[in-house]
């Protein structure tokens, strides 16, 4: 047997060696996809059915393209450095660099990054005399490139009303700017690359007849544009083999269609349709509950993950009373698997949103605990809300320069380089701050710079609210809300802003203290610039270095692709996650659990699931009921760190001990019930029920029952159902 073999599975063996025909691998999470697609390479090439040159490889990372081909030299004796192995992109751009005069492009066309579009953009339009509040730079790449997605030009795209119609003629423009300019940017390298292909009939028929074997890797993720120029290059009788995971589609915000997959199996009439389903990665009891999960998503393609490693440990999910007793049990638990001898850095913290990051990373904080946010950035580090302290900075001193620079024109008010240009001089002749010098600078742009010097009197005079309100206030006034509800993307931004809001709601509730008027205060001397300094200790501290032993936090998007030893997800509430924009739409709580299924196989060894009775939302306290995948998991699977409900669907918690007890204790102030005064009453399916509470004795008791959102609603079904008899 061929040694390029040994170490394959049967399902994997038989993929690798298939005679040339069209192939479409179902490739289960951990199941060695990589390990096929580059042994498949190696295998076509040693027995002589193809050459290196007539290979085309695509896979959606720089990374994962470095790793085959590093793979592919310790089994073939060549040089795979001039294989076509890449990405898309880069793929495209060799295309083009190489036939630049047929795509219309000057040899050395230069690339444009995605802050380079942007600034790219806002040049335009500043050139056009065009209001970018109206039509925001961020908002109309997004709109340029998902056109490109879709293989339209400006000239393609159909516009309905006047505002439709000044997006598609900016798209012209800047299409004319980047010709004329001799740049691309990421979109334009596919769709030009495309474009060559379908008119030059010489050039296409040339690759269709070098390229005998394409084969495709996650092919779950590409968009409607990829898939055509994947068939564009296979027309000429080449043999499409591709490797993908329906389950693990979870990129459909970025134009990912998963429908390709089935679109490619009808098209080319596949008949070969192997699934690799044995795992390599994770305890049988992680796989169980994975295949659970999933298999509630109709119209799959389908498979089972198993595996021989055994059934591992159970499913541990634990409930807390709000999201900082979650993450306190959190840290604690990372704590306790640190000491048992787990490396901090093979555990992982998976969340939903990254606003829910600052949660977890002040429980990090006042831990001492080392963490690096994977493919992010901490909390405090990130631009809205930088953008935000600044504001808040201003307020509690305005000679502060730094926080001045950063938002005298965020959001923009039409203050220019040249009237900053003015005021930095003027405030270097008084030897002033660059607040102080406003009145120095004539003409328009000091009307302007008055114009944000008033604001910040505005925002001052509210500086004696409560801290929270105080942030929501500076959100509002500054801007900072509308302009980032401008955005297409901008909803993370906003859920990250309200973060800040909750994070200055707890400050207050764990560092602030009244004074003798009533007032909280801090340690610094008042609200705000205690938070402030809290902030900016957080920002510094803890920051994990290269190569140090850290905790790992990410969003479930971030994380795929990944594994871990041990891994938490939190947040597990329904309106969280599944996310509550999924809700109304079956294709978009299909995709949430598919980003479930990508979270539960990050884990080898050890999974946690958590979720909250109660999290902050807006600065106030919302209730929540757990998330419909909790179902999901088989109950044989799981072991629950906080005990399950009794009779009647209720467990109950002991406030003082803020943990459950292991079964609910009778007592003569409960008449037997089972409940107890002063106890937190929750119900299995509903969430928080009850507060029970009492006034005197005896006979003179009163009882208050304090119903939160969700018990609310247990009570209204109940009497709805008592009224129906």
């Amino acid at each position: 047997m061929n040694p390029l073999l040994d170490h394959l599975n049967a399902p994997q063996l038989d993929a690798v060696t298939l005679p040339p025909a069209h192939a479409l691998i179902l490739a289960g999470a951990g199941s060695g996809k990589t390990r096929v697609l580059t042994t498949r390479i190696a295998w076509l090439i040693s027995t002589g059915q193809v050459s290196p040159p007539g290979v085309l490889a695509v896979t959606f990372t720089n990374k994962a393209a470095k790793e085959m081909q590093t793979r592919l030299a310790g089994m073939l004796p060549i040089n795979v450095r001039g294989m076509w192995i890449g990405t898309f992109h880069g793929l495209c751009n060799r295309l083009l660099r190489a036939h630049h005069r047929d795509a219309g492009l000057p040899q050395l066309f230069q690339i444009l990054d995605s802050a380079d579009q942007q600034a790219s953009v806002k040049r335009l339009l500043k050139s056009l005399n065009v209001d970018d509040e109206k039509f925001p730079p961020r908002e109309l790449c997004h709109f340029i490139n998902a056109q490109k997605e879709q293989g339209l030009r400006a000239a393609a795209v159909e516009a309905w009303d006047d505002w439709a119609r000044k997006r598609v003629g900016l798209y012209e423009a800047y299409e004319a700017q980047c010709q004329r300019e001799g740049v691309v940017d990421f979109a334009e390298l596919l769709l030009r690359s495309y474009e060559l292909l379908e008119r030059n009939e010489p050039l296409r028929r040339h690759y269709q007849e070098r390229f005998r074997h394409i084969l495709v890797d996650e092919f779950q993720d590409t968009n409607k544009l990829q898939y055509r120029w994947l068939k564009l290059l296979a027309g000429g009788g080449a043999h499409l083999f591709c490797v993908g995971d329906d389950d693990q589609s979870i990129y459909a915000f970025r134009g990912a269609d998963v429908g390709n997959m089935a679109d490619f199996e009808r098209e080319f009439k596949v008949q070969n349709l192997i699934r690799l389903e044995q795992n390599y990665r994770s305890h049988g009891n992680i796989l169980d509950a994975a295949n659970a999960i999933i298999k509630n998503n109709p119209q799959r393609l389908g498979k089972n993950l198993w595996t021989e490693a055994g059934s591992g440990e159970p499913i541990r999910i634990y409930e807390s009373l709000s999201d900082g007793d979650e993450a306190r049990w959190i840290v604690e638990e990372v704590k306790a698997l640190s000491r048992d001898g787990h490396a901090r850095a093979e555990i992982a913290l998976l969340y939903r949103s990254n606003a829910q990051s600052r949660a977890l990373e002040h429980a990090l904080f006042n831990a001492g605990l080392p963490y690096r946010v994977y493919g992010g950035l901490r909390f405090f580090e990130r631009a809205e809300i930088k953008h935000a302290l600044a504001y808040l900075r201003l307020i509690a001193n305005t000679d502060d320069d730094t926080a001045f620079a950063r938002v005298v024109n965020f959001p923009a008010r039409g203050i220019g380089a040249r009237s900053l240009e003015l005021l930095q001089d003027a405030a270097k002749a008084a030897g002033s701050s660059l607040h102080a010098a406003i009145p120095q600078v004539a003409g328009a742009g000091g009307v302007k710079l008055a114009g944000f010097a008033q604001l910040i009197v505005t925002l001052r005079d509210a500086a004696r609210l409560p801290l929270p309100e105080l942030v929501d206030h500076v959100l509002e006034l500054s801007g900072l809300r509308a302009h980032y509800q401008n955005e297409k993307e901008g909803q993370e931004r906003l859920d990250n802003l309200d973060e800040l809001l909750n994070a200055a709601a707890g400050f207050v509730a764990e560092e602030g203290t009244p004074n003798q008027d009533g007032e909280i205060t801090g340690e610094f001397g008042n609200d705000l610039s205690s938070f402030l300094a809290h902030a900016s200790l957080e920002a510094g501290e803890h920051q994990a270095g290269e190569g140090d032993d850290a905790l790992q936090l990410m969003t479930m998007h971030s994380a795929k692709g990944l594994e871990f030893n041990v891994v938490f997800i939190s947040g597990l509430e329904d309106g969280l996650f599944p996310h509550e924009n999924s809700l109304s739409e079956d294709k978009g709580l299909e995709e949430e659990r598919r980003l479930m299924y990508v979270a539960v196989t990050r884990a080898r060894q050890r999974l946690y699931l958590s979720f909250a009775q109660t999290r902050m939302l807006h600065g106030q306290t919302r209730y929540n009921l757990p998330s419909r995948f909790l179902d999901e998991v088989p109950a044989e699977l799981v072991k629950w760190l906080t005990p399950r409900a009794g009779a009647g669907g209720f467990a109950v918690q002991d406030p003082a001990s803020r943990s459950y007890g292991s079964t609910p204790r009778r007592s003569e102030a409960s008449g037997g019930s089972g409940f107890r005064i002063g106890q937190s009453v929750m119900h299995a399916k509903f969430g928080l029920g009850v507060i029970i509470n009492a006034e005197g004795s005896g006979t003179d008791a009163r009882v208050q029952v304090n119903f939160g959102q969700a018990g609310m609603k247990w009570l209204a079904l109940s009497i709805a159902k008592l009224e129906a008899g």
